[in-house]
C-alpha cells in the first residue's frame, strides 16, 4: 500500500486532545501524542503583560507547545495547535463548573465571537512553519431555561470546551450563524496545517 506520511517517525501531536487526534488520524496521518506539560496560564500572563492581541496570544500557545516537546523529541515533526476564544476583546477559557459555563453562555448569547485557531511545526527545537485561521460564531439569544436544558443535555462535557458548546454535538442548536472551517472551530485548521507539511516534504500527495 502507498504511504502518504514520508518521515520515518510519526507526527508527534503535543497534545493530549482527543477532537484534535480525530482530525489527524482522520485525515489519515499517522500520529503519536503527548502532553506538553507548559504553564499555559503563565503563558496568557506573560502575553497580557506584553498586549498581544488574541490571534498573537494562539500563536504563542501553540509555538511553546510545539517546542516544549520538539526540544524533548528533536529528531521528530512536532505539530502545536491551540484556540483562544475572543469575544468583545475578553479572552474565555475553559469553565471549571456550570456555574462558570452558565456565564459564559450568558455572555455570548446573542453576540458574535471569534475562534482563532492556531498551529505550529517544529523540528529539532526550532520552528519551522506556523499557521492560523479564525472563524466567526454567532450565539442566538437564550433563555435562561434554554441555557439549562442545553447543560443538562449536553452534560460534563461541556466542561472541557470553551465557550461551553461542542459543535459538532449538541451545541448546535446555540447557533445563529457560523462562518469558518470546520477543522479551525474544531482548534486545528486542517488545510493550512496539510499545506505546511507539504512544504516540508511529509506528505506524498
Amino acid at each position: 500500500m502507498p504511504a502518504l506520511w514520508t518521515p520515518s517517525e510519526k507526527l508527534l501531536l503535543a497534545s493530549t486532545s482527543a477532537t484534535r487526534l480525530t482530525l489527524l488520524v482522520s485525515a489519515g496521518l499517522p500520529v503519536e501524542t503527548q502532553g506538553s506539560g507548559i504553564d499555559e496560564r503563565a503563558v496568557e500572563e506573560a502575553a497580557a503583560h506584553e498586549g498581544l492581541d488574541p490571534p498573537s496570544l494562539a500563536a504563542r500557545l501553540t509555538a511553546e507547545k510545539a517546542l516544549a516537546v520538539s526540544r524533548r523529541h528533536p529528531d521528530r515533526v512536532v505539530l502545536g495547535a491551540d484556540q483562544v476564544l475572543a469575544c468583545d476583546g475578553q479572552v474565555f477559557h475553559k469553565p471549571a463548573d456550570r456555574g462558570e459555563a452558565r456565564l459564559q453562555l450568558e455572555r455570548l448569547a446573542g453576540r458574535e465571537h471569534s475562534l482563532h485557531s492556531a498551529g505550529a511545526l517544529a523540528v529539532g527545537g526550532q520552528i519551522v512553519e506556523r499557521f492560523s485561521e479564525r472563524a466567526r460564531l454567532t450565539l442566538r439569544p437564550l433563555t435562561d431555561e434554554a441555557i439549562d436544558l442545553y447543560l443538562d443535555l449536553a452534560g460534563p462535557d461541556v466542561l472541557k470546551s470553551v465557550g461551553v458548546y461542542q459543535l459538532e454535538g449538541f451545541g448546535i442548536h446555540l447557533f445563529e450563524a457560523v462562518e469558518g472551517d470546520h477543522s479551525t472551530i474544531l482548534g486545528l485548521p486542517m488545510l493550512p496545517l496539510l499545506a505546511a507539511l507539504r512544504r516540508l516534504g511529509c506528505l506524498a500527495l
